[in-house]
């Protein structure tokens, strides 16, 4: 049965021709019980049958368990598993979730109706910044109303908590709003990178990513203040159209001189958060600089860079699957994203990449490139 092919560890020439057959129901019922198990390699096959099962099956089995099963982290896992397979079972099961007690359970459904909103829910949200002060959950639902800001109220108050409440949380919106290229919140993103401060970092990369040139002026301005941020500054100003080519080479060679030198772990993290806004951009070059130099870094390098690179996997994932069939060293980069995904935690989005790795082995001709990336991200990541 080509599920067990697949879960012992291998794609075959046989198995990898059909499509995914039915697994046994008292199977599935027992790898859904074992997704809250304490051992790590239980959970990772448990997730690994669930994942390979036939929509039509997994889907009325992980709604059941989310619905109703006694143990609580299960539910969060099939709640994970059941995004991933998408469909109106799940838009039901999340829709449900936004009001259960458990953590876990509602920032999936907020990070559910990120990428797919539903301008209905945006008055529903907005009423949830009242009572969602848990920094596990919040910053999730901060990410929702990002992707709901057609709605004049929910601008207002995500630019409003730009400058409310503590920093991580004054963090995330601005982390959401360049992610979501909220042009509406130049003027505080700006006011916020001009001077030195905790967000300003946040503020140059999310101006970065909006990509609006009336930041221009404001990031020339911080040129040659901070060598640490210069990296940062000049993937903004590349990103703003100010000479592109000489200020992402710059970036590219921060990166390349801070991940040999070791001792510079502020330039490095600053390089690679550089490249990474430019990547989430469409810049395919600066994808494979963050690639290069982090197959050969050593471990104390490779860190932020992998950091920078799950992220993208995650939130770009069709860019990172193409970028991927272009290199000659595919297992050693593929080893650089389960580097990232070990070190990250962030169930739904992971999840996601996965699914669409999936869609995408099934997808592509047998022997063909984007047939052997997505196996071998199966392989190696273990899902």
């Amino acid at each position: 049965m080509l599920s067990v092919v697949l879960l012992a560890g291998g794609m075959s020439a046989a198995g990898a021709a059909a499509q995914p057959a039915p697994v046994w129901e008292r199977d599935l019922r027992a790898a859904i019980d074992q997704l809250g198990d304490f051992d790590y390699d239980v959970r990772t096959r448990a997730s690994s049958l669930v994942r390979r099962a036939p929509q039509e099956q997994a889907r009325p089995a992980l709604a059941a368990a989310v619905s109703g099963h006694e143990d609580g982290y299960v539910r969060f896992r099939a709640l994970v598993l059941l995004v991933g397979f998408g469909g109106p079972a799940a838009r039901q099961a999340v829709s449900e979730a936004l009001a259960d007690p458990n953590d876990r359970l509602r920032a999936v459904a907020y990070g559910y109706y990120e990428h797919n909103p539903d301008p209905a829910t945006a008055g529903r949200f907005l009423a949830a910044l009242e009572t969602e002060t848990s920094e596990f959950v919040r910053p999730a639902l901060i990410r929702t109303l990002a992707a709901h800001d057609a709605d004049p109220a929910v601008r207002d108050r995500l630019v409003a908590d730009i400058d409310r409440g503590v920093d991580f949380f004054r963090g995330a919106v601005i982390e959401a709003l360049g992610d979501h290229g909220a042009a509406y919140a130049l003027d505080p993103l700006m006011r916020i990178a001009s001077e030195p401060g905790p967000l300003q970092d946040d503020s140059i990369l999310a101006l970065a990513r909006i990509g609006d040139p009336r930041a221009l002026r404001t990031v020339a301005s911080l040129q040659g203040r901070d060598a640490e941020l210069e990296p940062m500054v000049s993937a903004a100003a590349a990103s703003l159209g100010a000479d592109p080519e000489a200020h992402a080479r710059f970036v590219a060679e921060s990166l390349r001189f801070a991940a040999a030198a070791l001792d510079h772990q502020d330039l490095l993290r600053s390089a690679a958060a550089g490249l990474g806004a430019l990547a989430s951009r469409g810049d395919a070059g600066a994808l494979q600089v963050l690639f290069d130099v982090g197959v050969g870094a050593q471990a104390i390098a490779r860190e932020p860079i992998a950091l920078v690179l799950g992220m993208l996997a995650m939130r770009h994932s069709a860019a990172v699957l193409a970028h991927l069939e272009t290199r000659t060293d595919l297992a050693a980069a593929v080893l650089v994203l389960r580097d990232a995904f070990d070190m990250l935690d962030e169930d739904l989005e992971e999840e996601r990449f996965f699914m669409t790795t999936r869609a995408a082995f099934w997808a592509a001709p047998e022997r063909s490139p984007a047939r052997a990336v997505a196996e071998e991200l199966i392989r190696v990541l273990e899902f």
